[in-house]
């Protein structure tokens, strides 16, 4: 008998022109949490594919258990254990969770579903999940976390002994996450082994024995968690020292260019009052359903609130809708580049060019020659990394999309306040630091930027000012020098301290 329950050697995988994998080779212990990480386009995503029968290797063998296996497909893969998890869930939004977690190995008698024994044996699946939701509501209706659970209780009914989890936590609050780790915990203590996919720090610290890095589609190394420092582990990943994750500027803070008062929005926010100065970073940050993004849709006018007032370099202005914002230099990224900040199926020149495209335009024609240019100019100022501005926003990687949705913001010469949501979501080390690095050459510029982020290591790092938000309100300020980790929660878990107070 191996000791592993999976092992896989010198495994090659080609796509037209491009070699996807190249040599590469991994371990995984029974009831084992293995982290494998890399920066976006190392090749884990082939690899996953590799191991669950999606894609054929053109080299290299796998081993089950010490014994060769040869998938021939998916539901090969299945058969034998294995399961994944994926970070955008497959699932079927209009089918019950029960239909979701029983797709393809739904439990017949005689020809005819038994949809009384799914039900039960779902509830049973979601109760060992402490899942707080039935088996018969709509897929639809569940959130990013709670879709996540039904398909992890979708890997165990099928009596997956090695479960794939691929940026499970990439969409998911602090909370979330939290539960997240005591599912997988609790799978792990079960005998199952659990291959932990993840750009973020924390979820290798949390719960990983073994780390394995990617890079380049190659094989660099497999380590001890606790034998190994950010920095190093920083250098296998991106091929180099990044010496400064978070590279702030000293900048001198100019004049305050945006303010708002008492911003109210019935059922989301109340008495909202903040203020940015040219050149400055601040924060926004709290729990889930804390109101920051409300805000800042209120602010941009993509929704209304009821009450509260905006000041743009002193002078009060009126937005009744995205356009007003984008006319007076306000400028707001999404979280969800992939659904509102990008379209997808176009180039990236024309996705840069779209808020400005009027502009281009001549006697009804779009002055090709010019958007390119321009294009071009912005893409090489964020350092977007693609073969040419044709290229289709979907080719890119996480961090090189959220690059274009800056260039996006550049191209209009009104700038003057940036607001970026969650800007390093899901994407890799290495990028989020050339990310940083553009904020902070913005800030250098006078630009005055209002970072959204739910990553405490980015709040802490990147910004001047932190407000903090609770249940709607802000109900702390910290400046640079005071915030700390445990203050921030402190602030953000406001409404849990009242509540302990009144019962008290």
């Amino acid at each position: 008998m191996s000791e592993y329950v999976l092992e896989l050697k010198g495994i090659t995988k080609i796509f037209p022109g491009v070699k996807a994998l190249n040599n590469v080779q991994f371990q995984l212990k029974p009831g084992e949490v293995h982290a494998l990480m890399g920066e976006n386009g190392a090749g884990k995503s082939t690899f996953i594919k590799v191991i669950t029968g999606v894609h054929k290797a053109e080299e290299g063998e796998m081993y089950l258990l010490g014994k060769k296996v040869d998938f021939r497909g998916p539901r090969d893969a299945q058969q034998a254990g294995i399961a994944a998890v994926y970070q955008h869930p497959t699932s079927y939004p209009d089918l019950t969770v029960t239909e979701n977690i029983f797709m393809n190995h739904e439990i017949k008698k005689n020809g005819m579903i038994q949809w009384k024994q799914m039900n039960k044996e779902a509830q049973e699946y979601l109760d060992q999940l402490d899942a707080d939701f039935k088996p018969t509501v709509e897929m639809g209706s569940l959130s990013v976390a709670q879709q996540q659970m039904v398909e992890i209780a979708k890997a165990i009914s099928t009596h997956a002994k090695i479960i794939i989890l691929d940026e499970p936590t990439a969409a998911l609050t602090a909370s979330e996450s939290e539960k997240l780790y005591r599912i997988v915990e609790k799978l792990r203590d079960e005998g199952v082994s659990i291959i932990f996919i993840s750009h973020r720090f924390e979820d290798m610290y949390r719960l990983a024995e073994r780390v394995t890095v990617f890079r380049d589609s190659q094989y660099i190394g497999t380590y001890d968690v606790n034998g190994i420092t950010n920095a190093e582990l920083i250098k296998h990943m991106v091929g180099r020292e990044i010496k400064d994750l978070f590279p702030k500027p000293e900048v001198r803070l100019g004049e305050e260019l945006l303010r708002i008062e008492d911003f109210s929005r019935t059922g989301y926010f109340k008495n909202i009052s903040l203020k940015v100065r040219a050149g400055e970073i601040i924060g926004l940050t709290g729990l889930v359903g804390a109101g920051r993004t409300e805000v800042m849709e209120s602010l941009c006018g993509i929704t209304r609130p009821d009450e509260g007032r905006i000041f743009l370099e002193g002078k009060e202005i009126f937005i009744k809708g995205p356009g007003d914002a984008m006319d007076n230099g306000i400028v707001l990224l999404p979280e969800d580049r992939q659904k509102t900040g990008l379209i997808l199926s176009w180039g990236l020149g024309r996705n840069v060019t779209l808020p400005i495209i009027s502009k281009l335009t001549r006697k009804g024609f779009i002055d090709e020659k010019a958007e390119n240019e321009l294009s071009k100019k912005f893409l090489e100022d964020v350092d977007t990394k693609a073969v040419t501005i044709f290229d289709a926003a979907s080719s890119l990687s996480g961090g090189n999309q959220q690059k274009v949705v800056v260039a996006k913001a550049l191209v209009q010469d009104n700038m003057k306040v940036i607001i970026m949501d969650e800007p390093t979501k899901g994407v890799d080390v290495g990028a989020k630091a050339e990310i940083y690095q553009i904020m902070g050459e913005l800030a250098q510029k006078g630009f005055a930027i209002i970072m959204i982020s739910s990553e405490m290591p980015e709040i802490l790092g990147m910004c001047d000012r932190i407000y903090v938000m609770c249940s709607g309100r802000i109900t702390g300020e910290l400046s640079r020098d005071e915030a700390t980790q445990e203050r921030i929660l402190e602030y953000a878990m406001e409404k849990e301290k009242r509540e302990e107070a009144a019962e008290r």
